[in-house]
């Protein structure tokens, strides 16, 4: 029980496995907790308030877009008109009365005013009793007299004078511009009639949607243009006179639904007055559709704060599985380090009493080995020998001086795995090697559905490296090829050689068709202790002191792998190792396996 306890294994594993759930879950509610207040609280203020700042300040700047297109086109107008009338009075102040009487002089003038664009319908020159001197136009106007007309006495009063919309002698509403001369005693009238179309497409020029209308109205509240929508000239206006408080201004209307005129969605209306005529330029569009791009982001705001905070959400539930399974493994491998550290002491007795084993071995090989010389000596000596005796004894005497070279070299790589004996170099044949070590792993790989495929560059020259750290680094290798191919009925392993004539060595390369390694777990595969296998089936030392054995024969070594394709390791070892790679090799750990011993055994064998 004392024992079971200090070794970590727990007395009652279902309730300490019971417990552990219960810790596991209550630090998931903390971690979730806490990521949620964190991260969702300053995201759902921030967020909103952004929104409400953003949702004013649209608004202010959509009312004072629309109250400075209402402005801008308000000066268009007038422009518009002061052009007009400048027309007129360049022309009766440049010539006389006598010139404009005559039909044909009048026409010509008509023709230079309208050059540009049939800005006027007719032109009249009027005398002081309201009678035409001359008419240009599609009317039958000439006959006509204007002395009781409203325009003649403004006109006559103020010398300059733009009319309301009227429909006079021809019936069809217009409205009119004329200037006054005064030569003597006597007053003259250049009347002119502006296009009421052009006149209507020129207050129209505003972009405002769907939805939205120009028009112009006088102080009455009568109607000098004809609305989109709602109204005809000289009509009645859509909105109420008493809206317009102000010489210029934008607001709101609410539609009154119990007005049948005014039943109509709610409006952003601007205004402005201009100066003369006296006239009022509304531009009016339906609220929805004027803010419309603006809630468009609104909505678009309040979604992406939505899916931030759900995002977030989810992120923080999925992270936080992530840790706590982190968590779990971090808290499963040291159990089994700790379960690997009794194990490491139980090697550490082993490699002491392999030691201790290789030098009582020793010994009596070293005598045994002096005897047999000294028989051969003795036989050498003794020439009444029988020659076939002789022959006899010096072959047995041969075989047993074999054999007892062959337990010393036992009895090294015995040294050698406890530490105890430097690593020895000798020269290296790379590509009969690697045959070599392949001929040991055809049969258990064959066993299992698996072949290998040789690409051995010729010529490969031979070099100094120590050929039982090779043959462990190439057996380690060759093994996880195999069990990467653990559930698959069949499989390949490929080793190449070629010669690196850039860093003067040669390059191994050991693939396979197996499972391939996981992005993640392919940059921690040569640290210490790390493994995918099943418990019992791995230490997570075979890669790493495969790591350290190739860099302390002065090479290197990279993985790359696909999952579900496979995994290549490639080697590097230089033709001429450095001296400090020679001392970076004795302290390589040389790593105990099943597979050397057994290839081992098949030596002895044969």
């Amino acid at each position: 029980m004392e024992l079971e306890q200090e070794a970590g294994v727990p007395i009652n594993q279902p309730h300490a496995k019971k417990r552990g759930e219960e810790h596991y879950s209550k630090l998931y509610r903390k971690f979730i907790f806490l990521t949620l207040i964190c991260s969702l609280v300053p995201l759902f203020l921030v967020g909103w308030g952004i929104y409400a700042y953003y949702s004013g300040f649209s608004k202010i700047r959509i009312m004072n877009y629309f109250e400075n297109q209402v402005e801008h086109h308000r000066e268009i107008i007038e422009l518009f008109l002061r052009e007009r009338t400048s027309d007129l009075q360049l022309v009766i102040l440049t010539h006389s009365p006598d010139y404009l009487q005559n039909p044909g002089n009048l026409r010509r003038i008509f023709s230079i005013m309208n050059q540009g664009s049939s800005f006027f319908t007719d032109l009249g020159l009027i005398d002081d009793k309201g009678n035409h001197l001359a008419y240009i136009g599609p009317y039958d106007l000439m006959d006509k007299n204007y002395s009781q007309a409203f325009w003649f006495k403004e006109v006559m009063n103020k010398g300059i004078y733009i009319s309301d919309m009227f429909t006079g002698f021809r019936k069809a509403p217009h409205f009119i511009i004329a200037v006054t001369r005064i030569e003597g005693n006597r007053k003259w009238i250049l009347r002119a009639s502006v296009d009421t179309e052009y006149f209507r497409s020129l207050v129209e020029n505003v972009k405002i949607g769907a939805s939205g209308e120009v028009y112009l109205s006088n102080q009455e509240g009568i109607l000098q243009t004809t609305p989109r929508f709602s109204g005809k000239i000289m009509g009645k206006a859509p909105l109420p006179i008493e809206f317009f408080s102000k010489e210029s201004g934008i607001g709101i209307y609410e539609a009154d639904n119990n007005n049948p005129s005014h039943r109509f969605p709610r409006q952003l209306v601007g205004y402005t007055w201009l100066k003369n005529p006296r006239w009022k330029l509304v531009v009016k569009q339906d609220y929805a559709e004027a803010f419309r791009d603006a809630n468009q982001a609104n909505r678009a705001a309040l979604i992406s704060l939505h899916l931030s905070l759900l995002i977030i959400l989810v992120i923080s539930v999925i992270s936080t599985r992530y840790m706590i399974n982190i968590i779990k493994k971090q808290d499963s491998v040291s159990d089994l380090l700790n379960k690997q550290l009794v194990q490491a002491g139980k090697m550490a007795s082993l490699g002491e009493l392999s030691a201790g084993v290789a030098h009582e071995i020793n010994n009596p090989l070293a005598i045994i080995l002096t005897e047999c010389q000294v028989m051969k000596d003795t036989i050498d000596d003794a020439p009444s020998l029988n020659n076939e005796v002789r022959t006899e004894l010096t072959a047995s005497l041969s075989q047993t001086e074999s054999q007892v070279h062959r337990c010393s070299l036992i009895t090294q790589s015995l040294l050698k795995f406890s530490r105890r004996s430097k690593s020895q170099r000798e020269m290296v044949n790379l590509n009969a090697f690697l045959e070599e070590v392949i001929g040991h792993m055809e049969g258990k790989a064959k066993g299992i559905g698996i072949q290998f495929a040789l690409d051995l560059e010729k010529d490969i020259p031979s070099f100094p490296s120590d050929p039982s750290l090779l043959q462990q680094v190439l057996l380690n290798l060759i093994n996880n090829a195999i069990d990467a191919h653990e559930g698959k009925p069949y499989g390949t392993i490929s080793i190449g050689t070629r010669t690196d004539s850039s860093r003067h060595g040669v390059e191994i390369t050991v693939s396979d068709t197996g499972s391939g390694i996981s992005p993640e777990n392919i940059e921690k595969i040569f640290d210490p202790f790390f493994t995918t296998k099943a418990v019992g089936k791995g230490t997570g030392l075979g890669l790493s002191i495969t790591y350290s054995t190739i860099k302390g024969l002065g090479g290197d070594i990279s993985v790359s792998s696909i999952i579900g394709k496979g995994t290549q390791f490639k080697i590097f070892l230089p033709f001429r190792p450095s001296d400090n790679d020679q001392e970076n090799q004795e302290n390589v750990i040389i790593q105990p396996q099943s597979s050397i011993l057994k290839s081992g055994a098949n030596n002895e064998k044969t």
